[in-house]
């Protein structure tokens, strides 16, 4: 939908993040003109609605009842489109399943007339989608890191430049196609199309790193309830993608295994009282909880610093899991020490000196709290996901269309390639 007026024209943009634990959608105006309020975006935006439900149907990021899902996932447009006072035809949409997998390379063709034209570089870029997908993975994810003219970097545009051979240097993410499918099916379901697919980890990562962050080396950590994603970049550009199917939801777990108590109280207690760092005055704070299956207002009592001991194994045993994937992604000396933690995982008190401790790295707690024009409720890690998704759909980083074939939508010189961009490969 587009409104206009005399003075600027806004785009109304539909976005949903399907996750383990909820469901969260938003509806934004992107405006061309105003004070931005997300950190290296490129067009500023007033939000109109939001809603947010607890996820069924779903586990570890993937679809396992579509009926279940179903009806989350209208609930949080249904909420968001009320707020708004409008109806959302297409959304676009996080994705977070079907293994993640990434890959640099460079796609190279012959320029036959001696000069870069339009055509070459679609028929180059072509050739690197063909390549993505190749061994039947679907293509989630393509963003260009450098163009080269004759081996020498071309800059930004080289249409119009002379060379013998054009190689544009991409980063691709790639998923397996069934859980994808399901995802765009379950958007389907609830009579919306899908205007676009953007990973989850960079969609996360655009909320919780500033442009200048990105642009030095950066790694983002989001630690969901039931995935951890990992986004690296480096000279602004993302470099890596990765999931880890496991995330906060094992720490709930635990709480509930080891007090003996129901997951909705171990949820409350992890929520309120966890903790992964020391503190002398943990041993004399205690808290009441009742334990599962006992009559009600029978409250037992535990402190602090047990409940930092039931936790701490299963923290650093996540922050492992994602370590090891980062140091196995070969891009680590690109991306820098630097490291962000966001997601609700992040909010565990005291897990981004944890994990500093741990790796011996710099790490801070981030999300999209620098946004001042969000709503209290959005300003948190929890929501990194679906506030970052404005930021690319709107500037259209990395984007790929789900419209018929398979198409990429880029930012820059790439956007102004030719109409071959909008109609898809």
């Amino acid at each position: 939908m587009i409104r206009s007026s005399r003075s600027f024209q806004q785009r109304i943009l539909g976005l949903i993040d399907i996750g383990t634990s909820k469901v969260a959608c938003l509806i934004v105006a992107v405006e061309p003109r105003g004070p931005s309020i997300l950190p290296g975006m490129d067009m500023p935006f007033r939000v109109l609605g939001a809603g947010h439900q607890r996820a069924r149907g779903i586990k570890a990021g993937v679809i396992t009842d579509l009926d279940e899902a179903e009806v989350s996932v209208r609930a949080a447009v249904d909420q968001a489109e009320r707020m708004a006072g409008v109806t959302l035809d297409e959304v676009y949409v996080a994705v977070a399943c079907g293994r993640l997998r990434s890959e640099n390379f460079a796609s190279t063709g012959a320029i036959d007339s001696g000069v870069v034209s339009d055509e070459d570089i679609a028929r180059v870029l072509d050739g690197g989608r063909s390549y993505a997908e190749r061994e039947g993975r679907m293509l989630v994810h393509m963003n260009r890191i450098g163009v080269r003219l004759d081996g020498a970097p071309g800059g930004n545009d080289p249409r119009g430049m002379a060379a013998a051979e054009l190689s544009i240097d991409l980063h691709a993410v790639t998923a397996d196609d069934a859980p994808v499918r399901n995802l765009l099916l379950l958007v389907e379901r609830c009579y919306l199309g899908v205007a676009g697919l953007v990973v989850s980890p960079f969609a996360s990562a655009l909320a919780a790193t500033t442009a200048e962050e990105r642009r030095l080396g950066v790694t983002v950590i989001d630690i969901g309830a039931g995935v951890t994603t990992i986004a690296q970049f480096s000279d602004g550009h993302l470099i890596h993608a990765d999931t880890v199917p496991v995330g906060g939801n094992l720490m709930t777990f635990d709480v509930a295994r080891a007090l003996q108590t129901p997951l909705v109280e171990a949820e409350r207690i992890k929520a309120l009282y966890g903790t992964v760092v020391r503190a002398p005055s943990d041993e004399h704070e205690a808290f009441g909880y009742p334990l599962a299956g006992e009559g009600e207002g029978e409250m037992h009592q535990t402190t602090k610093a047990i409940l930092a001991e039931i936790l701490r194994p299963r923290a650093h045993g996540l922050i492992s899991l994602a370590m090891e994937r980062i140091e196995h992604s070969g891009v680590s000396q690109w991306s820098g020490d630097r490291v962000v933690l966001t997601g609700g995982g992040s909010q565990l008190v005291g897990l981004a000196e944890f994990t500093a401790n741990m790796i011996g790295r710099p790490v801070r707690a981030s999300g999209p709290d620098q946004a001042a024009g969000l709503p209290t409720g959005l300003a948190m890690p929890t929501f990194s996901t679906v506030v970052g998704l404005v930021s690319a759909a709107a500037a259209g980083h990395g984007l790929v269309t789900a419209h018929g074939e398979k198409s990429l939508l880029t930012q820059g010189y790439l956007v102004r390639v030719g109409q071959w961009l909008k109609r898809g490969f």
